[in-house]
């Protein structure tokens, strides 16, 4: 079994093919968290080897047992207001004015399988075998509060799926403050704190920096987990590379306000949480309710950050994503954005689809603008009926024309938001979210919805799937471009205003969970002004997500690789654009364009029209080499050979599960004068097996591929490389 509880010594032992988690009970009372790291086989008397004693005076004694106190103890779920003086994981409000949780242990259940979150996306199982889940619940005796801890551990996955749910079984209501989803602890303090920071268009780029004494913390207050701080964290000895080294990863699977914090006490032991942020939340908890919160994933790698994003990779695109397109191969695309903003009609689109058709292209995008009157971004969010000066047929008219070609078609939305100068603003204006009296912030000349609201949520529903059935679409792009500001809901009650945040969120779900079901064969794309939401919770409803919309290929250097810390390939969309790059004005080869986008999932955002017929045929090539590759990139593992983030170059590798296939990209960013090669090991391959790289006819074997390695010149700005290898098959 992966779990057990061992009544001997009063532990639970949580058991993945690599690592252990243990929490013992300590004098029948209080849960404590004893070991994560390496696979161990048992943990005895652990009351003898607490890593947390009592230090002298100033301490909260445990009256049950003076040798420790709660201050000190690694609480596996610590509440305030009983001598812990450390961030609480959960701290609520009673009726009497009392702020006092004391959890203390009431029982278990262990069952085969996991369980759906209600109203939240999860990591789930196809097979009850496939998984444990252990439940432990916790009491507070006083206020008839009960606090379910739940842990799952699947039977492939070096990981331990964490979350909290709460139900008041008392005779008041409870005003639940704080409710994060995990705890955890290291027992020393020589570790980095690494997260992905940025903003938009720069976003997921890595940053590491040693844990001090006193509280590190990342966090997101915007109503969506942000283009500045993923919701990711990970410990890391300052040793650790990507094949070496302890390495505990922490992902929340959640797309609000979170928080991610590593508190070190005098004792240098650091307590690492992750869960919804406490920053202007609090619930309601009527008599017999009950609230779940997000889920947590956590990893822990020996053998440094590839095996911990590994373990994501796959984990998160097998028992996160879902649907139709889990598994399938995708179609490579073409979106008109760049190619023409606003200012299209059906013939420029029909132009670009039938050429990007003849190269290979087997999805046309219509992007922004072909709704209500957009012509700018100023005004018809809402107005979710086709633009018949641009397009005389409306949207069934195109995309039979785009179809008829030979072609996919696929469309982009905003249905979070609204414009004041749209039909749907004017017909009912206490829709978007706002406080009345005050002045409404906008951004992008936009407003948010407010989700909350069923008939919004009905609304929305019902606007994508009338344009949904009305034509042959087989792709929506589904966009939120702004934050929320003046949090207020025309319809929730005063006490509940502050619930908006999260029930925001819970709308969106409810809204994603609806149009999916009833679509399973439209792929759908997330997007948020690029990577401004593409978190764990978003995989759950789409496969895959815009990662930003910076689509300089040496900029994506940074965010893909910074992106791949947690998300698989096969969820990120990859462009290649036209130069001067709209963003930071950089040109680059079409060559190198094509590379960096081919190791996600590719397609182009450019009039092809505009290209010269050598580049055309660069672009046939780049797309049927992408398609004897894709299905490698987006299924097998990958490794980062090199960090843009700590060098000059960049590779990347992904290797097929039966060790057969090799796709490698190198990217020198800045070329120097007279230094030296770059030396590229590669991983994960069979080393007694001969690759033959299939462009040069060249061959090697396993082990020198990755002992010995292949050697890269940095003479040329932005010169890249995509080698594909693959295993010589013998006769025997």
């Amino acid at each position: 079994m992966a779990i057990r509880y061992e009544e001997e010594h009063r532990i639970f032992h949580l058991q993945t093919p690599k690592t252990s988690y243990i929490i013992g009970i300590m004098e029948g009372r209080y849960l404590l968290h004893l070991y994560y790291g390496k696979k161990i086989q048992s943990y005895p008397d652990f009351m003898r080897h607490l890593p947390i004693r009592k230090g002298r005076s100033w301490e909260c004694e445990d009256v049950s047992h003076p040798d420790y106190c709660l201050g000190t103890l690694s609480t596996e779920y610590p509440c305030y207001g009983s001598g812990d003086f450390r961030s609480p994981a959960f701290h609520a409000e009673y009726e009497d004015g009392s702020a006092v949780t004391c959890l203390t242990y009431a029982g278990y259940e262990l069952y085969r399988g996991k369980k759906p979150l209600k109203g939240l996306p999860a990591t789930y199982v196809e097979k009850a075998q496939e998984a444990e889940t252990l439940e432990i619940l916790l009491r507070d005796e006083l206020q008839g509060l009960e606090v379910v801890l739940s842990y799952t551990v699947f039977a492939d996955f070096d990981a331990i799926i964490k979350s909290v749910r709460v139900k008041n079984a008392g005779k008041h209501s409870v005003r639940i403050k704080r409710i994060l989803s995990s705890t955890a602890y290291v027992f020393d303090k020589d570790f980095e704190f690494v997260h992905l920071e940025g903003a938009w268009a720069r976003e997921r780029h890595i940053q590491k920096m040693p844990l001090i004494n006193g509280t590190m913390s990342i966090d997101s207050k915007r109503v969506s987990s942000s283009h500045y701080h993923s919701p990711f964290l990970a410990i890391a000895r300052p040793s650790a590379t990507e094949t070496q080294g302890d390495v505990y990863g922490y992902s929340l699977v959640y797309s609000g306000n979170f928080l991610a914090e590593a508190e070190v006490d005098s004792k240098d032991v650091a307590r690492i949480q992750m869960g919804i942020n406490p920053f202007g939340f609090q619930w309601l908890l009527e008599k017999g309710e009950e609230f779940q919160a997000p889920e947590v994933v956590l990893t822990y790698s020996a053998n440094g950050f590839g095996e911990m994003s590994r373990t994501y990779h796959k984990l998160y695109r097998t028992r996160l994503c879902r649907g139709n397109f889990r598994d399938a191969e995708r179609p490579v695309l073409i979106n008109n954005w760049e190619a023409t903003y606003f200012q299209f009609n059906e013939e420029k689109i029909l132009d670009i689809a039938r050429l990007a058709k003849s190269a290979g292209v087997e999805l046309m995008v219509l992007d922004d603008g072909w709704f209500g009157k957009r012509n700018i971004d100023n005004c018809s969010l809402g107005d979710w009926f086709p633009n018949r000066e641009k397009l005389p047929e409306g949207i069934t008219g195109l995309a039979n024309k785009i179809v008829d070609i030979g072609m996919q078609f696929g469309l982009w939305f905003e249905p979070e938001m609204v414009s004041e100068d749209s039909d749907l603003f004017r017909a009912h204006p206490d829709w978007c979210i706002h406080i009345k009296g005050r002045e409404k912030t906008t951004s992008r000349n936009q407003l948010v919805l407010d989700l909350t609201r069923q008939d919004v949520r009905d609304y929305i529903v019902k606007a994508v799937s009338d344009i949904l059935e009305s034509a042959p679409i087989s792709y929506v792009k589904w966009d939120m471009n702004r934050n929320i500001t003046e949090i207020g809901s025309a319809k929730l009650p005063t006490e509940r205003q502050q619930e908006l945040p999260h029930r925001y969120i819970l709308g969106i779900y409810e809204v994603l969970e609806r149009i999916t079901t009833a679509f399973p064969n439209v792929l759908f794309e997330g997007c948020s002004g690029g990577g401004g939401r593409f978190d764990a919770g978003m995989l759950y409803y789409y496969p895959q997500y815009w990662t930003s919309d910076d689509t300089d290929a040496i900029e994506r250097l940074y965010i893909q690789h910074g992106t791949s810390m947690v998300m698989p390939a096969s969820t990120m969309g990859a462009h290649v654009s036209a130069v001067p790059n709209h963003q930071v004005k950089r040109t680059t080869s079409l060559k190198t364009r094509g590379n960096v986008a081919s190791v996600g999932q590719f397609g182009y955002e450019l009039d092809l029209n505009t290209l010269s017929e050598d580049e055309i045929q660069t672009v046939k090539a780049q797309i049927q080499r992408y398609k004897e590759i894709r299905e490698v990139i987006h299924q097998g593992q990958m490794y980062r050979l090199r960090s843009p983030f700590e060098g000059n170059d960049t590779a990347w590798e992904y290797v097929s599960e039966q060790k057969d296939e090799v796709v490698l990209m190198h990217c020198t960013i800045q070329a120097g004068v007279q230094r030296g090669l770059s030396q590229v090991k590669l991983e994960g391959l069979d080393p007694e097996a001969t690759y033959r790289e299939i462009d040069t006819g060249e061959t090697y074997r396993g082990d020198f591929l990755m002992h010995v390695g292949l050697y890269f010149s940095n003479d040329r700005d932005y010169e890249s490389q995509l080698m594909v290898f693959r295993k010589i098959k013998t006769v025997k």
